[in-house]
């Protein structure tokens, strides 16, 4: 501050010299100013200008005019600001709602699959139930619709209408109420023909093949969810038990022809062979050889004793007619199936008594409880039956009783009457020789057994699942 005054007293010094100089011309003190208290003033106002700070009011005033471009400026940028991180935010919005989208849209296509596994069970709980024909027709179709018994459409001829078993009120959607391609359905796996059906056994090569073996079935459900629909194919067969039949009758006793037309064939007949079919045997009128498979045959009596023809019997078995005096009966009816014995007597269920007048499915005909002590004794005449018949005890035969499977017989045997079986026959034999008679008839069948036996004791296999 004082080194401005004192340059400032210097410049005033000077200009009073120059101003003498000239008042020598024009008169001494011309234009001269007053001396002292003028210039200190001027000196003071000059002095307020260096000591302004730079940013003071006063210095900003000269800067004025640019503020109002400045503060434009800004606002241009914020607003741009603004709108990108709107778009930012939309962007984002729209992204979420998209993946919310497909989120929904995957977890209703994987409840809708779930949906179509759940028909898949139901299909193959009603095949095990027998609701399903497994009459080995390569042109059957079961379908399963969302209605109530009674509401069921009417198919065509091959064809079968179930309503649905799931309980009332809470149907998974895994077909449909009518007819439509949506419709749980259920068929055997055939040729492009429609003639032969595929089975699979495990002792072939290949094992799909249409010989021998349990047929395969083919369900196809789809599983519904809103709008959103998976359907999916499985192929699927019984996984047969490991059986052990030696012979159309197989006997720990001697066998007795005692009259009458009785035939006994070891020759593995369909399962479509019809009830009283072969009552000749087959080599009479009656005879048994056009429902005769081809392979598979097995003796047609096999004993651990001897073995008496007589009358107008008929025998036949592969490869002979009969067998007698071997080794290796049965220690139980478990043995003849692939079973243990804990298995065998928890599958066949509690004993029953006096005989159903149908045996179907598991039967246990005893009436004290304690097992193979051959203490009961019924007579079998007059119903249809299929599955798996225990008698422990002694059974009679009489005319009009059919049935389709195995009996196991711990006492002994005896035909009264025309009683006509398809599938296998085995008698221990307590006391009395087996008397084969008056006109009884036990024709082998591989399929009738397996048929039975799948249905109320084989499990089920899957042999392939896609999604068509």
């Amino acid at each position: 501050m004082i080194s401005r005054i004192a340059a400032v007293e210097a410049c005033e010094r000077t200009h009073e010299r120059c101003c003498r100089e000239r008042g020598g011309k024009g008169g001494r003190g011309a234009g001269r100013r007053p001396g002292g208290v003028k210039s200190r003033a001027a000196l003071a106002d000059l002095s307020s200008v260096y000591d302004r700070p730079p940013h003071s009011p006063a210095a900003s005033a000269t800067r004025a005019p640019d503020a109002p471009r400045e503060r434009g400026i800004a606002l241009v940028v914020a607003l741009v600001v603004l709108l990108v991180l709107s778009l930012i935010a939309a962007a984002l919005m729209m992204s979420l709602n998209v993946e919310t989208h497909i989120s929904g849209h995957d977890e209703r296509r994987t409840e809708a699959l779930s949906v179509a596994e759940a028909g898949i069970s139901e299909g193959i709980s009603r095949i095990r139930s027998g609701e399903v024909p497994d009459t080995l027709n390569p042109r059957m179709a079961t379908q399963i619709f969302l209605t109530g018994p009674g509401t069921v459409p009417v198919l065509g001829n091959d064809s079968t209408g179930l309503a649905t078993a799931q309980p009332a009120g809470k149907w998974l959607i895994y077909s449909a109420a009518g007819r439509s391609p949506q419709a749980l359905t259920v068929t055997y796996k055939t040729d492009p023909t429609h003639t032969k059906i595929y089975r699979y056994d495990r002792t072939q090569n290949p094992a799909v093949q249409t010989t021998s073996g349990s047929p395969i079935f083919v369900i196809t459900s789809t599983g519904r969810i809103g709008s959103d629909t998976r359907t999916v194919v499985s192929e699927v067969f019984k996984r047969p038990l490991i059986t052990n039949l030696k012979a159309a009758l197989t006997a720990n006793n001697e066998v007795h022809w005692i009259g009458g037309n009785a035939a006994i064939c070891g020759y593995n007949h369909k399962l479509t062979t019809p009830s009283g079919a072969g009552g000749d045997g087959r080599f009479g009128v009656n005879t048994c050889t056009p429902w005769e498979v081809g392979s598979n045959d097995v003796y047609g009596c096999w004993s651990t004793d001897s073995v008496y023809s007589g009358g107008t019997s008929d025998e036949a078995g592969v490869p002979a007619p009969d067998v007698s005096n071997q080794a290796g009966f049965y220690a139980g009816p478990w043995e003849a199936i692939g079973m243990s014995q804990a298995e065998f007597m928890a599958w066949i269920g509690p004993r029953q008594d006096p005989s159903p007048t149908n045996p179907t499915g598991p039967v246990y005909l005893d009436n004290d409880g304690v097992t193979q002590n051959v203490s009961g004794s019924w007579s079998l005449g007059g119903g249809t039956g299929e599955g798996f018949l225990y008698v422990d005890g002694d059974a009679s035969m009489s005319s009009g009783f059919v049935y389709k499977g195995v009996i196991y017989i711990e006492g002994d045997l005896s035909f009264s009457g025309h009683a006509w079986i398809l599938g296998a026959v085995v008698a221990r034999g307590a006391v009395h020789p087996i008397k084969v008679g008056g006109g009884g008839t036990i024709l082998y069948s591989k399929d009738a057994i397996d048929v039975a036996l799948g249905k109320y004791a084989s499990k089920f296999s899957t042999l392939s699942f896609r999604e068509k």
